[in-house]
């Protein structure tokens, strides 16, 4: 009983530490690649916000920390070798869906869409964290270099 006791808890405990840090996209995040460097700044006025949820990148932490506890929680079921062996793959193959989808839960992140109106009337829209609150009729400032655009209120 206390063995199982034991291994419910590293479970939860992986599952809680699989998918803790995620990196920020927002539009105030820099790498440091981007900084020291040159930007071209245009102007415009938010035409549409848009909530989206930004996919996490798959790192496979919470598959494999699943998989493994799920294994070794599975390998106490039984009473026999095959009955073992049997809840050991069991174990690792439910561990690892349930790892998975913990990790991309805990990074997934809520990101806005903006369409922005820009002062010679093109239209363009950017997707970024979402750190800032937009609202049609907003001036704006798009900053581009560097590999990234983004947005941020005047």
């Amino acid at each position: 009983m206390i063995k199982k006791i034991l291994v419910l808890s590293a479970v939860a405990a992986s599952m809680l530490v699989a998918g803790c840090a995620s990196p920020g996209v927002g539009g105030g995040n820099y790498t440091r690649a981007q900084t020291r460097g040159e930007q071209s700044v245009r102007l415009g006025t938010v035409e549409s916000v848009r909530d989206v949820i930004i996919d996490a990148n798959d790192t496979g932490t919470g598959t494999l920390a699943g998989a493994a506890i799920g294994g070794i929680a599975g390998s106490t079921v039984g009473g026999g070798r095959r009955a073992n062996a049997a809840g050991a793959i069991a174990g690792a193959v439910v561990g690892g869906l349930i790892g998975n989808a913990v990790e991309k839960n805990n990074n997934d992140r809520q990101g806005v869409e903006v369409t922005i109106r820009l002062e010679g009337g093109q239209i363009i829209a950017i997707t970024q964290g979402k750190d800032e609150d937009f609202r049609a009729g907003d001036r704006v400032k798009i900053l581009s270099g560097q590999g990234a655009t983004r947005v941020s209120r005047m």
